[in-house]
């Protein structure tokens, strides 16, 4: 999940949106961009895959002006894209993840239109997007052939001389949010961006709600429909930023009531430190701790200054890198203690196990107990680039080994009062080499962010598409390509 940020401010936006696209670097590894509008576009392109954008971007920021422009912390796609289009010049930005884009890119070449971008897969996602709004009979009607024509999510920030269009995906799935200080409008996929740059939250946007902002203020351009929102649960439970937002529900606080939610199933052990592995699972810890009246303590610390998330990268060897970098084990809290660690899901399960478990028994940890703060993950994101293959899931793997083959109805696995589910669990905790292994309930899940289940995307867990949007392809994804270790680094003035 990219994460995209838009200002347009009576003098010059460049210092406030450097930093409050720097405040979305949780969001993605791979690319930074910022595309600033004065008299013309000026467009900057950087890889940050080892760099943090801080460092990459800070001599553009103080050498490019402007009073509107948008940036993106990116997950995989080069961006912003910039096209001279029917309607005049734009750039934009993207976030989500576009299932149908092999085919609808097939289709637009196959009436002669072209694509030039560079991408590690055969189409670059935000320059797919970019053509398909220069078929609309305006930049509105565009972005709505948009949101009718994809499988998947589509999030985007459009910057043109007439101002900033931001648009939600129809679901929901990615948020918008739109702040206001006195001499600026901004839009964000993260509230965090806004306290530091003195913005206050005005507007969440609904789902399929265009907007125009501009340093005026915002018109609607097409409303929304808040009745299709199926927001990504799993930006609560870690993909989010903690001081973050969504739907006006701060992302720490549901976190906490995760933890507590575990705690409430754990009477029959004896621990004597609660904990979360850093950083999504810490808040998670912090309410395991609170509920059980334990001691919050850390003998897993994160060396948050050169590693970011080891979930994000798209490479497995990277992720692994990281994952075994970060954390620092501290021997003086492990030593002859019973550990609960909260974490904030298990995905694939080799980190948790090889850089997490292993680092506390070689501490002398006494009992390691592990509580992932949501359900078991049976099916890969449609809707995000995160886990494309089912192969990937430690759940599965689990099941494929129980069963002795893949098996395409696993609803007895998900639901935990069935056989089947304890086998799995049971299967899960030896793989892993863990004391005891629980799971978040979805329904506590659910009760702790306190929306509505029906406004929620819980694909991931339950298979169930919302309100059956997913295209027809089968689940088991293909795998994407290993990266490109190619360096990005471009200034265009167009």
């Amino acid at each position: 999940m990219s994460g995209i940020f838009g200002v347009a401010s009576k003098g010059n936006c460049s210092e406030t949106l450097f930093y409050g696209t720097d405040y979305h670097s949780h969001l993605g590894t791979e690319y930074g961009g910022i595309a600033v509008l004065d008299k013309e576009f000026t467009r900057q392109i950087h890889n940050i895959n080892q760099s943090q954008f801080k460092s990459k971007f800070y001599d553009d920021y103080n050498n490019i002006k402007g009073n509107k422009g948008i940036g993106v912390i990116s997950d995989y796609d080069e961006q912003p894209i910039y096209l001279r289009s029917r309607f005049g010049p734009f750039c934009v930005v993207t976030s989500g993840y576009v299932e149908n884009a092999e085919e609808i890119a097939e289709n637009l070449l196959s009436k002669g239109i072209t694509f030039s971008e560079v991408s590690k897969r055969s189409v670059n996602t935000p320059e797919l997007i970019a053509k398909i709004i220069n078929q609309g009979s305006s930049i509105i009607n565009g972005i709505e052939k948009v949101f009718d024509l994809i499988e998947g999510s589509c999030s985007l920030l459009l910057l043109h001389e007439t101002g900033i269009y931001a648009a939600r995906d129809r679901l929901g799935y990615t948020p918008l949010i739109i702040g206001k200080r006195e001499d600026a409008w901004a839009v964000t996929a993260e509230t965090s961006a806004f306290p530091n740059n003195h913005f206050k939250v005005v507007k969440y946007l609904e789902p399929g709600e265009i907007v125009l902002l501009n340093e005026n203020g915002i018109v609607q351009s097409k409303p929304g429909d808040n009745s299709q929102n199926q927001i990504c649960t799993f930006l609560w439970i870690y993909t989010g930023f903690p001081a973050s937002d969504y739907e006006g529900i701060n992302t720490e606080i549901v976190r906490e009531k995760c933890g507590r939610f575990l705690a409430k199933y754990d009477k029959d052990i004896e621990i004597d430190l609660a904990s979360g592995v850093p950083d999504s699972g810490v808040a998670h810890g912090l309410g395991y701790a609170m509920e059980s009246g334990k001691p919050f303590r850390r003998p897993l610390v994160k060396y948050t200054s050169g590693y970011g998330r080891s979930y994000t990268p798209p490479s497995q060897e990277t992720r692994d890198l990281i994952a075994q970098m970060k954390l620092i084990p501290i021997k003086e809290i492990i030593e002859n203690n019973s550990v609960v660690v909260c974490e904030d899901s298990i995905v694939r399960g080799t980190q948790l196990k090889n850089f997490a478990i292993k680092k506390l028994w070689d501490c002398g940890a006494k009992q390691i107990h592990i509580r992932p703060a949501c359900p078991p993950l049976m099916f890969p994101c449609r809707f995000n680039l995160s886990t494309r293959s089912i192969s990937e899931l430690a759940a599965r793997k689990a099941i494929r080994s129980i069963e002795g083959r893949d098996i395409e109805d696993v609803t007895e696995y998900i639901n935990p009062e069935t056989k089947k589910y304890q086998k799995m669990i049971d299967w899960i905790a030896k793989d892993l080499d863990v004391t005891t292994l629980r799971y978040q309930k979805i329904d506590d899940m659910v009760e702790a962010i306190g929306l509505p289940k029906e406004r929620l995307c819980l694909y991931c867990w339950t298979g169930e598409c919302p309100n059956n949007k997913c295209s027809k392809s089968k689940s088991n994804i293909a795998e994407i390509k290993k990266p490109s270790t190619k360096q990005v680094d471009t200034e265009v003035k167009l």
